[in-house]
């Protein structure tokens, strides 16, 4: 019997060609680097937000111009699948990578099939408009974000450069520097005057870089310009009021920074709590039985790609987690009003566990253990015995750690000072096994 020959290298199909995403900035083709330019040049398709494809000259540029469709993103892999097999180029403002196109792109078609050629980004220059290390200088998106997030960015002394969502944006952050006691801080608005008034979905940003800029600053407390121009960067030399309370950046925020009816955990137990539960970028927890929120908002806050679902029954105290959490910096936190077990039905697997309340509710801890995957974190916290017997009884079964937390504040004793204890918690921390 005989077989037919392997096919040759040259008989078989060629590889795609790569789809290009190069950057552009509002001084247009003037600005581009040779490499840039080619790839223009090249293209048999060019794909991009009207802004940026009129940027291109036409005599230098001859590929089929295509206008994102809105909205943008749910259209990339049809439009990509459109022209499969043509020499594709993206025009994307300043740096694909930072906040733009590029990522949806390297999703649809695979980092390897991507040619990614970047162009300065807004924050480029506008830290080297006014002087800033990029390396030293947070960066805080409000495109098709809350303006919440910000405030999880504000330290005393910390520069923060804000990527405008519109003309709307810096009267917007005005106001949250005021409300969050950051009123003396100085805001610098980066804008240039005279472009067409267009949308950030279509990812224009870096407006910056072509003559024509208007830099305005003041007080956030003096703020009183009208609306500029939609495409602008707003900076911020962040200055705390002498009379606002201090938030840090670990956890163990002061009691104070939460709206509460008496159902928090308080602040020594919470800094232990989630020294327990261990956060790590990009996990997700379930706090069971939120109460004020405050395990799942300092959760979050721990780093930005944190994530967390706080399951609370009493709806109050449901809208009362999501006061705090916006008002921490951390509105994405999502909230589940209903009792656990049953509300936690469907929610998404979790990395780790807290169980702050309800621990007697029939197979809630049982449900929550199951939840988990290996290497999961658990943590349970309560004061009472009846909650301390059943952790004692998995702690036996299970392992892990059990430890009684006891914290005592000084207090007026007549004319002198003692020691007035408060409830003892007990803890149980565990590790789900492979």
């Amino acid at each position: 019997m005989s077989f037919p020959p392997p096919a040759s290298p040259a008989s078989a199909a060629p590889p795609a060609p790569p789809v290009t995403v190069a950057g552009i900035g509002a001084d247009g083709w003037a600005g581009l680097s040779e490499g840039a330019r080619q790839a223009f040049r090249d293209a048999e398709v060019l794909i991009g937000g009207p802004r940026q494809l009129d940027l291109l000259p036409e005599d230098e540029c001859a590929g089929e111009r295509v206008p994102w469709p809105s909205p943008l993103r749910p259209a990339v892999p049809g439009l990509l699948a459109a022209h499969a097999g043509r020499r594709v180029c993206v025009v994307a403002s300043g740096d694909p990578m930072f906040y733009g196109i590029g990522r949806a792109l390297a999703e649809v078609v695979g980092a390897g099939a991507l040619r990614v050629l970047p162009h300065p980004s807004s924050v480029s220059y506008a830290c080297a408009r006014l002087g800033w290390p990029v390396e030293d200088t947070e960066v805080v998106t409000l495109v098709g974000r809350p303006a919440e997030r910000l405030a999880a960015a504000l330290h005393d002394g910390r520069r923060v450069l804000v990527l405008s969502a519109g003309a709307a944006t810096p009267a917007e952050v005005a106001a949250l520097l005021c409300e969050r006691g950051y009123g003396p801080s100085r805001m610098h608005v980066l804008e240039q005057l005279g472009r067409e008034q267009v949308g950030l979905e279509q990812l224009g940003l870096e407006h910056l870089g072509a003559g024509g800029e208007r830099h305005i600053e003041a007080l956030a407390q003096d703020w009183a310009e009208p609306a500029g121009d939609p495409l602008n960067v707003v900076a911020v030399e962040c200055r705390r009021a002498p009379d606002a309370l201090r938030i840090g950046a670990v956890p163990g925020l002061p009691d104070a920074a939460y709206e509460h009816d008496g159902q928090l955990t308080k602040r020594h137990v919470r800094a232990a709590t989630l020294g327990a539960l261990a956060p790590a970028p990009g996990e997700l927890l379930w706090d069971v039985g939120g109460g004020s929120g405050s395990i799942a908002v300092e959760w979050m806050r721990t780093h930005r790609s944190c994530r967390a679902v706080s399951v609370e029954r009493d709806p109050a105290r449901a809208e009362r987690i999501g006061r705090n959490a916006r008002a921490l910096g951390v509105p994405g936190l999502r909230v589940v009003t209903g009792g656990a077990p049953d509300a936690l039905a469907g929610l998404p697997v979790p990395d780790a566990v807290f169980i702050g309340g309800g621990l007697t509710a029939p197979g809630l801890l049982a449900a929550c253990w199951d939840a988990l995957p290996a290497g999961g974190r658990l943590v349970a916290n309560t004061v009472t015995l009846e909650s301390e017997a059943l952790l004692a009884d998995w702690y036996r079964r299970l392992g892990g750690e059990l430890v009684r937390l006891a914290v005592a504040h000084a207090v007026p004793v007549g004319g002198f000072t003692g020691w007035r204890q408060a409830m003892p918690v007990t803890q149980w921390a565990v590790t789900k096994a492979p």
